[in-house]
This record gives structure tokens, sequence and C-alpha cells, in this order.
């Protein structure tokens, strides 16, 4: 079958995108937001509604809080590409206008499935044009991300690369101008961003690979006051895209 979402923002968001084939379980005698997922997927057409006993959730969630709805999800044919949205790097500059700003995020070695899930949020709150995920040594975009993005990560366009330095240098070639999350780099708000951007986010233990940092026209950082010298890496993504968009639209 397809990938099993649980949550209900999750729910909600992939029954929109769902296919033929789909199966949503729903817990007998369950409450009104359950019945309002069902009215959903009946009103989506495509999917197999299915009651079953408390129990069987359980057991189908290995353990999530399901909260008496679980869905089968089924957003591509049999054979099709897969079920998020993809888009190859070249493609993406190729469809960029001569004056076309863009905002994309790299994400070097970000193996939590929670921090991408928010990351993915936050992505999708503030147009991103693009994720850049590694093939290797990065979190996948599984069920978890999914519910943690409140199904955010269907909408948010992305590609895995053999090689991030070897896309961040044709982005560059294209205009971009990158700049890399780092502690001891130049203030987030004295920074004046292009309207082509690459925002490149580290790993919370090792931050951003030395080649990719070299990579990195500037380096640029979160000003904070507390006790603990850095903030979680989906707490800073969400900040740094803000700023950014925030500049590219004033």
């Amino acid at each position: 079958m397809g990938e099993k979402i649980v949550g209900f923002h999750a729910i909600e968001e992939g029954l929109k995108g769902a296919l033929r084939g789909s199966v949503l379980y729903l817990e007998r005698g369950a409450g009104a937001r359950v019945q309002r997922i069902e009215h959903l997927a009946q009103a989506n057409g495509k999917v197999i509604i299915k009651k079953v006993p408390k129990a069987d959730l359980d057991r189908m969630s290995g353990g999530a809080d399901h909260r008496g709805a679980i869905l089968d999800l089924v957003m591509s044919a049999p054979g099709s590409q897969a079920k998020l949205q993809r888009l190859d790097v070249k493609e993406f500059v190729r469809r960029l206008g001569d004056d076309d700003g863009a905002l994309v995020l790299v994400l070097d070695e970000i193996t939590d499935v929670q921090n991408l899930g928010a990351i993915l949020r936050s992505a999708d709150q503030f147009s991103v044009s693009l994720v850049i995920l590694p093939e290797r040594r990065s979190a996948q975009i599984n069920p978890t991300v999914v519910k943690v993005s409140s199904g955010a990560a269907h909408y948010v366009p992305t590609t895995r690369v053999v090689n991030l330095n070897r896309e961040i240098e044709y982005l560059k070639e294209a205009g971009f101008w990158v700049y890399g999350a780092a502690l001891g780099g130049q203030s987030l708000f004295e920074t004046s961003f292009p309207k082509r951007t690459v925002l490149v986010m580290g790993s919370e233990g090792k931050g951003i690979s030395q080649m990719t940092e070299k990579l990195c026209d500037h380096l640029v950082t979160i000003p904070t006051s507390g006790h603990i010298d850095s903030l979680n890496v989906s707490v800073a993504t969400g900040i740094m895209l803000y700023e950014v968009r925030r500049q590219q639209q004033g």
C-alpha cells in the first residue's frame, strides 16, 4: 500500500491529493473531528473508508498517537514517480525567467525527522522555491516527517542530490548568492539578501560541512542573548527564512 499518515492536519492535507487505492481507517464511535475527516474522504470519492476497533489502529500506528484516524495514502499510480513534489535543480533553474527571484534552502546532513518535518512546514509557509537534500546522511521524508510538517511536505518542491556542493556551484553560476548559517557569522539582521538567495543550514552537532562552508558567499548568525549558545535547527531555519522573504518582498 502507500504511506501511513497520522495526525489530523496531515491526513486532511493528504486527502486532497489521495488517489484510488488509498484507505482511511477510522475508529468506531470516534468524535466530531474524525467525522469531519470522514466527510473529506467521502468528498474525495477515491478513498476507501474502513471503520475499525481502536486496537487495530494501535497496531497499525506502531504506537504513534493516531487519535482515531490513519490514512494509508496513495498519491501516485504504480510505476509513476515519487508521491511528493520533486524538482531537479537544473530543471528548476531552466524554469526561472531572467528576472525571477527565488529562495532555495539547502539542508546539509539534517538527520532528525522531527527537525526535517518542522523545517518543511516553515518552508511551505515562507514559499521556499526548492529544498535540496543530500542522498546520504539525511532524514528521509517519511510518514513522521509528513505528520510533523502538518502535511506541508506534500507541497514543498524537494530534490535529493548526490553532491550538494556541485549543485550549489551550479546555482551560483545561475546568479544565486549563497548564505550559510554559522556561529560567528554576520548578524542576520545586518545582512542584505538578494532576490536570488540560497540558504544553507547544517546539522545541530557539526553545522555546515567545511567544503560547503567554503562555497558560501556570506556566513550569517541569529543574534541571541540566552544561556545556550544556539537554537534548534528547525527554529533557526524558520527565523532565517522569514527574514530573507521579508527583505525579498519588501
